[in-house]
């Protein structure tokens, strides 16, 4: 028991020190100026059933306050709730930048619903008027009226070919508190926004609901046809247009927030689990790392010390006390980013069981044939 605890305070001393720091929540849009000339941009909104949240997230990038030409491409992937109808009526009313509404039909063998809409929109937009930017946004995301003009100053100031930020998540019912900064809190562990953020770095990511793109950078980098099966798109993106040359850069954002609900647990699951076994590359060898790592990590320290309680082992109750301090520390400042009580921090390893659950969850389901499954589809391993 206590060289289990020992290896676990050891493992947690690395990741507060030796993995970018990804624990801290100060990565922010890098230091902007306004351009002399403000690029062309052209919105881009994929949208497949999103009747619901529309009237909270479409007006907000109608009402974007950008000096130069920026319109919006809201492509409707084969909608039955209205998705596109509800799009024109919320432009009528509200007014604002321009907006095309179009669908593309049923994707094509080997492209996911999501890029096969996001083609389209670059398509559209292309032959509208050659934009030199592309914001790739979902449609359950809002945005702050400049958060556009904010994003192209930074890929400006920065020469950066991609920015993205990670939205806000929504957490207002339990479930959501619970698990919501946890998925942020891992995301960061996976990709350390620092290392993702240096100068030709190996480390690539993005955050799907907000991504600034350079379209020189999105054509030499071959998107989306390059990256047309990713389930994960963003983080296949990112390392699209990194391998190609171009420079990424992603942060967390206070002023773009998502607007979907998740009340209920099964939701947060599928959520997780229709992407977390693709995240792992449907390997059954990296899903057994996976699970002996979060196990070791995550729920060794509070069974150590525990355990050592109850046997009487004081050296293993003070290491595995001391291992669940620091990952209690780490979860902190992603606890008052999302403006939680400090006290839950101690239910990470609970979380992270959940977590775990969810992806052999997600493994299951990929091998009955119903892995990756989103609003009526199913993708298989590409």
């Amino acid at each position: 028991m206590e060289y289990i605890g020992a290896g676990t305070l050891l493992a947690w001393v690395w990741l507060l020190l030796g993995q970018g720091f990804f624990w801290r929540t100060d990565v922010r849009l890098p230091d902007r100026r306004d351009p002399a000339r403000w690029p062309s941009v052209a919105v881009v909104v994929p949208a497949r059933d999103e009747a619901g949240v529309l009237p909270a997230s479409l007006p907000s990038l109608l009402g974007q306050k950008y000096p130069g030409r920026a319109e919006v491409f809201l492509i409707d992937d084969g909608s039955t709730d209205g998705t596109g109808a509800l799009a024109r009526e919320l432009a009528a009313e509200r007014g604002g930048l321009p907006l095309t509404v179009a669908s593309p039909g049923e994707p094509e063998p080997g492209w996911t619903g999501k890029l096969w809409a996001v083609r389209h929109g670059m398509a559209l937009a292309r032959e509208r008027y050659a934009p030199e930017y592309l914001l790739l946004t979902d449609a359950d995301i809002a945005h702050e009226p400049d958060s556009l003009r904010e994003l192209v100053a930074a890929a400006r100031s920065a020469e950066l070919d991609l920015v993205s930020q990670m939205a806000r998540l929504r957490v207002e019912t339990g479930w959501e508190r619970l698990i919501v900064p946890a998925f942020v809190y891992f995301f960061g562990q996976l990709y350390p926004f620092r290392w993702v953020n240096r100068p030709r770095s190996r480390t690539a990511a993005a955050a799907g609901g907000c991504v600034l793109l350079r379209r020189a950078a999105a054509e030499r980098a071959g998107v989306p046809e390059s990256i047309r099966h990713a389930v994960i798109d963003d983080v296949t993106l990112a390392r699209a247009v990194q391998r190609s040359g171009g420079r990424i850069w992603l942060g967390l954002a206070d002023r773009v927030v998502s607007v979907r609900p998740y009340p209920r647990l099964a939701q947060l699951w599928r959520m997780v689990a229709r992407s977390a076994y693709a995240q792992l590359r449907h390997r059954p060898s990296l899903l057994l790392g996976t699970v002996a790592g979060l196990a070791l990590v995550y729920l060794a320290p509070p069974v150590t010390l525990l355990a050592g309680v109850a046997l009487g082992e004081a050296p293993a109750a003070v290491l595995g006390g001391a291992a669940w301090a620091v990952m209690c520390g780490t979860y902190l400042p992603m606890l008052r980013h999302y403006r939680q009580p400090l006290w839950t921090a101690p239910l990470l390893p609970f979380t992270a069981l959940l977590y775990l659950l969810m992806t052999v969850d997600s493994a299951v389901q990929h091998y009955r044939g119903r892995g990756a499954a989103w609003k009526g589809r199913t993708y298989g391993a590409p």
